[in-house]
């Protein structure tokens, strides 16, 4: 992931919840437009900045570098959900998931 992909994920994860970016900069600590200033390109968050980010979305670092996971938040309640299933039932979610996707 490079600057422009960061700044375009964030943005894509702000906008899922709903929030202006203004919002979520005073939400996390920050000035007005850091989040703005982010997602622009002019600057990056330092680590713990990240952290604050992912806090703030509900998600992991890992899900937030996750680019393929359009909607990370819906995913790991999906995850933990299957995880209470037996082994017919994630076999008959897994036929569903590959008859959605051929679709």
């Amino acid at each position: 992931m490079d600057e422009k992909d960061f700044a375009l994920r964030l943005a894509q994860l702000r906008e899922k919840k709903n929030v202006s970016a203004r919002e979520m900069s005073l939400a996390i600590g920050q000035n007005a437009g850091y989040i703005n200033n982010i997602e622009s390109g002019k600057s990056l968050p330092s680590l713990p900045g990240v952290f604050y980010i992912c806090d703030y979305l509900g998600i992991s670092v890992g899900e937030f570098f996750d680019l393929e996971a359009k909607n990370p938040t819906k995913l790991d309640a999906i995850i933990k959900d299957l995880k209470k299933l037996d082994d017919q039932q994630l076999d008959n979610i897994a036929n569903l998931i590959k008859g959605l996707i051929k679709k």
